[in-house]
């Protein structure tokens, strides 16, 4: 799945969660994707054009951030 812009994603059926991670890093959950716009994505030849055209502003999504492990306090 070589492509510039997406680094590669997962699909939940039963929650109908596409989760997208970026070549920047950068990890993006999309609610309520249907099965098939999932599959088509996955099926794309361009994986940034279908995500751009079918996927991106069309569904409510929302940041992943990794927690970073608490520093000791050193004193």
């Amino acid at each position: 799945m070589p492509s510039n812009v997406i680094s590669s994603f997962t699909y939940e059926p039963e929650r109908r969660r596409l989760v997208v991670t970026f070549v920047t890093g950068r990890i993006y959950e999309y609610d309520a994707v249907p099965a098939d716009v999932a599959a088509n994505f996955r099926a794309s030849f361009s994986k940034g054009v279908y995500f751009n055209s079918h996927i991106r502003d069309q569904y409510a999504c929302r940041e992943i951030v990794a927690q970073r492990k608490p520093t000791p306090n050193r004193t």
